[in-house]
Order: structure tokens, then sequence, then C-alpha cells
């Protein structure tokens, strides 16, 4: 039994190895963040849609997944789809890189999750928003963009930095199928000291993860502070006009209408 101290400074020199994969990481979590943000908005809407078929496709699709472990997944993504693949389409996906196939992975995991904290934050408007900005003159698109979807970003920002804090950290899971990121770096230190310094490294990788973890909410309370005092959000003045501040740019002028008094 190795009955060896903590060593602080073996692990804070093995921080620029594992900085020097920090990318990989990253590249998985981003691209599994913007695919499943997208993979999101798609089954949030079915699940609002008049059509109970999408409707029931998407809850469907949301109570597999949530019910799915995420090391579950990986191997059935990494070891079953290129078989699959090639028994119906003939295609041959075990030369894709390991990473294809954690994104794949987190991306099925993040869409599913952030799918009910899309749909919450939309319900959580008031339909009576967007029948009063379409009653002053915008199309549906536009009362929906304009309206709808600044006071929704607000309401689902908090959930969606959680989610997003959770895929990292799951992202940790891409080590098991053999992607050297910053985890499966660790394990190659590891290896190469036979097994000693364990604690140190995974000590190490675990102060890098808390680092990331505070930028993310930092960035999305500064993000929240900035949409809660009103940035971005309609203003409706007594003079009937409609104005956007900052990123919405576009004006419209609704005229008075003249009320004609009977005698």
């Amino acid at each position: 039994m190795d009955n060896r101290a903590f060593d602080l400074s073996v692990a804070l020199q093995s921080i620029p190895a594992l900085l020097s994969y920090l990318d990989v990481t990253l590249i998985v979590g981003i691209s599994s963040i913007v695919l499943g943000s997208l993979l999101g908005f798609v089954l949030a809407s079915f699940k609002l849609s008049h059509h109970k078929s999408l409707k029931y496709l998407a809850v469907a699709y949301t109570y597999i997944m949530r019910c799915t472990p995420s090391i579950v997944l990986l191997f059935i993504v990494f070891y079953d789809l290129p078989q699959v693949a090639d028994a119906l389409f003939g295609l041959d996906l075990n030369q894709l890189h390991r990473g294809v196939f954690a994104v794949i992975t987190f991306t099925l995991l993040f869409g599913a999750y952030i799918s009910e904290v899309f749909r919450a934050a939309y319900l959580a408007v008031p339909k009576g928003q967007y029948e009063a900005a379409v009653s002053l003159g915008l199309s549906s698109w536009k009362a929906f963009y304009h309206v709808i979807f600044p006071q929704a970003t607000l309401v689902a920002l908090p959930n969606f930095g959680n989610s997003v804090i959770n895929l990292l950290k799951e992202g940790a899971l891409a080590y098991t199928i053999g992607l050297i990121d910053l985890i499966g770096k660790g394990n190659l230190i590891i290896a190469q000291n036979y097994g000693a310094y364990g604690i140190e490294i995974y000590f190490a990788c675990m102060l890098l993860y808390w680092a990331m973890t505070i930028a993310i909410e930092k960035g999305v309370a500064r993000l929240e502070k900035h949409l809660n005092h009103g940035q971005g959000f309609v203003k409706v003045r007594s003079d009937y006009k409609v104005e956007k501040r900052n990123w919405l740019p576009v004006k419209f002028k609704l005229k008075r209408r003249e009320v004609v008094h009977g005698a």
C-alpha cells in the first residue's frame, strides 16, 4: 500500500501538460452545446405544436434520453452506431475521430434536457404579450423575435447555464472511448508514472474544471444582469411608438386613431 504524502507541486507542474489538451474538451463541449441547443429548439417546438404525433415523438425522445445514463449512450453510439451505419447504408464510421462520437452523444443528451428548459421559458411569457404585439401590427415572426424571445431568454438563462455546466462535467466521460482530452491526458500522465501521482493529477484536473465552471457561472450571471436591466426588450411609449433598444434596431410607428365624437 502506498503511504506517500500528497504532493501539491506535482499537481501544479502537471497543469501545463493538461492545458495542452483543454482545447479538445472545449471543442467537444461547445459543439455539443450548439448542436444540442438547435435540437432542443426543434424538440421544444414539437412539444408546443398542435400536432399530437410530433408532440408525442418529442416527449418520448426526451423521456428516453433522460432515463439513459450518459456512459451507456456513449458506448451505444461508439460501438453500435458504426455497425448500424455499415449494415443499413454501407458507411464505414470507424475511421471517424473519437471526438465525433462524443459530440453526437452529448448533443443527443443536451438536446433532450434543454428542450424542457426552452419549453418552460416560452410558456412562462404571458400569451397576452404576443397578442398585443400582433395587434400593434407586428407579424407573427417579429412578435416572437422582438417580444417573446428576449423575455423567454431571460427566463431560460439560469437553467441553460446549469445545463452547460452539467454537460461540461459529463464530457469527462469521453476518455472511456479513448478520446485524449483533459481527463484522457491525465490518465496518460498517470500511466507514464506507473500509476503513481494519480491523486495529484486528478486534483489538477479538478482545479481546471473548477476554473471553467466558475467562468461559465460568472458569464451567465453577467449576461442575466445585462438582460434584466431591460437591454434588448421592447419599450412601449405613450405616443404609440415601439422602439427597439440596442440589438433591435427596427422601429415601428403607429398612427394615432382619430376619435369622432357623436353629436
